[in-house]
């Protein structure tokens, strides 16, 4: 679920030196040079991402119980084995907010299962059964492509578990993908239920997760990450529980030039997969969301829409986002 809720938190800008260094990457890398520092930027395909993501959109719609939504689950299963040391499926039983059972999956891509020190990157991977913030009153219980909301982030972690394969780290990194997402009430109905019945999947994988007693360093959340002209603010839960996180992603994004589509800008909490994370597992977990500070949601203007369509996705931010975490990840001792 991608709601606003509370006041704004705010908190103060960690201004500091931080030492950049990365693994061996591949030849076709760029090197881009701010001010006296040096920043590699890591190999990342945006063709190949799009390809990801386009994939997931022909299984439209993704919904819990159709058999679409299994037969994408079958393709990120699939995906991920080329990639990762270890995948995992962890079944799913959970109750809709209208009492329906829903059947899903999280589903896992371990890389490097031995080391301790460890990164969780995450999105949901299931689509909206319902438009309900389409302009057309009519389309509001139809289900969507969901090629941002959901497919955007997946996709991009399916490009950096590929380039994880191409150019190894020594850290640990799990990929999850959470399911039972976007299953909420649909916003004529908010008083069925609560804001419980969203994030389903990764309430689940909080309690239990993949392994026991798993933990990580801290955990970044993808979800929206492919709108056209795109821009990730410092979202408030994100800023309320993992400031340093929020800072580390600010400051690599800023020193490969991405400063516009990571702009200095703190902006309400959303309750998401990430509220979960941190509450239940007590792992640090930032969102990176797109804010819209001109549509009447706060959201990309395609949210909950029947318009969000693989029309409406851009390379060029999957690439930033997909960049911008992989030098994350690269400049972890």
């Amino acid at each position: 679920m991608n709601e606003f809720f509370g006041n704004k938190l705010f908190f103060p800008l960690l201004i500091g030196i931080i030492f950049l260094g990365c693994n061996s990457q591949e030849q076709n890398n760029q090197v881009v040079e701010t001010k006296d520092i040096v920043v590699e930027v890591p190999s990342f395909d945006a063709d190949t991402a799009y390809s990801f993501l386009a994939k997931q959109v022909e299984f439209t719609p993704r919904v819990p119980n159709t058999k679409a939504h299994q037969q994408c689950a079958e393709f990120l299963i699939n995906t991920l084995k080329m990639y990762a040391d270890t995948v995992i499926s962890q079944p799913i039983t959970a109750k809709a907010y209208n009492g329906m059972l829903l059947q899903g999956q999280n589903i896992v891509g371990v890389f490097n299962p031995q080391a301790r020190k460890r990164i969780l990157l995450a999105s949901h991977w299931d689509s909206r059964p319902y438009a309900d913030y389409d302009p057309d009153p009519a389309n509001r219980r139809t289900p969507i492509d969901g090629a941002n909301d959901g497919a955007s982030g997946v996709a991009v972690l399916l490009e950096i578990a590929r380039q994880l394969r191409l150019n190894p780290v020594e850290i640990g990194i799990d990929i999850v993908f959470f399911d039972l997402e976007d299953y909420g009430a649909p916003q004529d109905e908010r008083t069925a239920g609560g804001d419980d019945f969203w994030c389903l999947g990764s309430q689940a994988w909080a309690k239990s997760p993949h392994v026991k007693n798993y933990q990580a360093q801290y955990g970044i959340l993808l979800d929206m990450v492919g709108g056209k002209n795109a821009q990730f603010s410092k979202e408030g839960i994100s800023m309320q529980y993992a400031p340093d996180v929020v800072e580390k992603v600010w400051y690599r994004a800023a020193m490969l030039g991405f400063g516009s589509y990571f702009p200095n800008r703190e902006t309400n909490p959303i309750l998401d997969d990430h509220w979960y994370v941190n509450n239940i597992a007590n792992i640090p977990m930032i969102d990176i969301i797109e804010y819209n500070s001109h549509s009447n949601t706060g959201f990309n203007e395609h949210w909950h829409t029947l318009s969000d369509k693989l029309d409406n996705i851009d390379k060029e931010t999957l690439s930033v986002v997909g960049k911008v975490l992989l030098s994350v990840i690269r400049s972890e001792p």
